[in-house]
């Protein structure tokens, strides 16, 4: 039996991580009318995993990065036996913005036309100059701290609080750049330098990915959440949503789920789908009907492929110097786009961005590094030497340029469900010739910086399994409706009141840590959708 309410919202949100906190504050603060259902709960900063004396043991528990080995009561499991990268992600109000090390990086502007320029992929609708006031918005909204000048942007990308303090470990990254001539800057992070609205100062605990005790981190339930449900959106945690529902003429109505094995219904004039680059295109797939017989939104047949989930590598070294890298923030003192642009010399086209982060943890940190290594390099008298040297190493990692192609993809699996009976994805994803020729060009130049910087000893890691949660491209954005899922604004083709605002209508991934690019997005979409909702009064 479902519980239907003849309430009309004007919208429905599915998805309160960030794309939907930004989408529910700006329709909220227009006037409108907004109900978000999410299938987690809150999480408590007095709950982090840093607040425990063991605390790296308790980030492998309930703070660990893949559901299927967290298995909270409101995470859906994955299949994945057909994938060389098994997906992070986090259900809860704010998403994986709670787990996210908040790296603030922008897409390129070459990154909008890689068609044009490179030969693959495809274009965008839009180009970096339509995106950079959202952009910009976003940033001052949440204090991002950074440094402007970057010659690797357009001139007007000004971070508006200082950047965090570079620290030992970010001067000695820096020096081993400048020794090789390589660009770095100052990486911009959303994680306030200053107290700046609902989030304190970085008080530099390092903890950043198993979520932020001093409340500092821009995680979406604290940096957009409070001002959302304070202009008037309602929230829902705990509702997992089974189905966005259609009227007779194939428009969408609403949605229909699930909270404590009760079923609900609730009708809405717009549904925005921000359900990640997995739970959205799952959903549509769930959401087939008589008018949509392939899938909500499906009749390019788009839905679910062209996955980028970006896969990282990292070479990490270890120096006599201190450098205390125990300090945080976790996310990274400085990057480079030496490589992320396509030199057609090396073999392959598009690149990687650079980041040098610290290594919080001395324990598990230390020992984890060291099991790529020979048993008697890591137990023994080694181990105790793998601890003592961890506290002074960089940690050089980057985001691959993971170009999209239909066979990777997110299906629906015939057998596995959730705990609701509802089919769980399943993801196929292959890492690609050029994805593979990026990663070792990329791992050989962070070796070679260690090497500039004196690095005693180097540990590559070309394939960084539980890194980075970046879901995109499976709801992809375009002008041509056989060729995408959405419009430039995010609308369905198929469905003109149904709007995707999550990572899932990307293009192209870049080699940027995603979340600055998806909140853009969703305020530009939201605001085109406030104008929508306006004409239809």
């Amino acid at each position: 039996m479902t519980a239907t309410s003849d309430e009309i919202y004007d919208a429905l949100i599915i998805g309160a991580g960030p794309s939907g906190a930004v989408t529910a504050h700006t329709l909220a603060m227009a006037g409108f009318k907004v109900i978000c259902l999410e299938q987690g709960d809150y999480v408590l900063p007095s709950d982090y995993a840093a607040n425990h004396d063991m605390w790296e043991l308790v980030a492998r528990g309930h703070w660990a990065a893949e559901p299927n080995h967290r298995r909270n009561p409101a995470d859906y499991p994955l299949e994945v036996s057909d994938t060389d990268l098994s997906p992070s992600m986090y259900s809860a109000v704010g998403g994986s913005s709670i787990h996210y090390s908040a790296l603030w990086a922008r897409l390129s502007p070459s990154d909008f036309r890689v068609r044009t320029l490179d030969g693959v992929a495809a274009d965008w609708p839009i180009n970096y100059a339509e995106l950079a006031p959202y952009y910009a918005e976003i940033d001052n909204f949440i204090g991002v701290s950074g440094m402007e000048g970057d010659p690797a942007f357009p001139e007007g990308y000004v971070p508006p609080l200082p950047p965090m303090p570079l620290g030992k470990y970010g001067m000695k990254a820096a020096a081993s750049m400048n020794a090789l001539g390589w660009h770095w800057w100052p990486h911009a992070n959303a994680i306030p330098s200053q107290k700046i609205g609902n989030l304190a100062a970085c008080a530099r605990w390092g903890t950043c990915t198993q979520g932020c005790p001093e409340g500092a981190k821009a995680s979406f339930d604290l940096a957009y959440w409070p001002n959302a449900i304070k202009a008037g959106a309602k929230l829902v945690t705990g509702a997992r949503v089974s189905r966005i529902t259609v009227d007779e003429t194939g428009a969408a109505a609403g949605a229909e789920w699930i909270k404590n094995g009760e079923r609900f219904e609730t009708k809405a004039k717009q549904v925005v789908v921000c359900a990640n680059g997995i739970g959205t295109p799952r959903l549509l797939l769930l959401s087939a009907s008589e008018q949509h017989p392939d899938g909500l939104a499906n009749s390019s047949g788009l839905v679910g492929k062209n996955l980028m989930l970006h896969p990282n590598c990292a070479v990490i070294g270890y120096y006599d110097e201190e450098l205390e890298s125990w300090r945080g923030p976790a996310g990274s003192a400085i990057s480079s786009m030496q490589f992320a642009e396509t030199d057609t010399s090396r073999g392959f086209v598009r690149g990687s961005k650079l980041h040098a982060c610290p290594t919080p943890g001395l324990m598990f940190g230390g020992v984890d590094a060291h099991r790529l290594l020979p048993f008697d390099q890591l137990w023994g008298h080694s181990f105790h030497e793998a601890i003592r040297i961890a506290r002074n190493a960089i940690f050089w990692a980057a985001n691959i340029d993971d170009l999209p192609e239909e066979t990777n993809r997110v299906t629906l699996d015939p057998v596995l469900c959730d705990s609701d009976g509802i089919p769980a994805p399943k993801i196929s994803y292959r890492f690609s010739e050029n994805t593979i020729k990026i990663r070792d060009f990329t791992v050989a130049r962070m070796t070679e910086i260690h090497r500039a910087g004196g690095a005693k000893k180097v540990i590559p890691i070309t394939d960084l399994q539980g890194e980075p949660g970046h879901l995109l491209g499976t709801a992809r954005m375009g002008r041509d409706p056989s060729t995408s899922v959405v419009d430039e604004y995010g609308r369905a083709h198929d469905c003109p009141n149904l709007v995707i605002s999550d990572g899932s209508i990307f293009v192209t991934g870049g080699s940027a840590n995603p979340t600055s690019t998806i909140t853009a997005l969703a305020l530009r979409n939201a605001k085109k959708l406030v104008e929508t909702l306006q004409g239809d009064k």
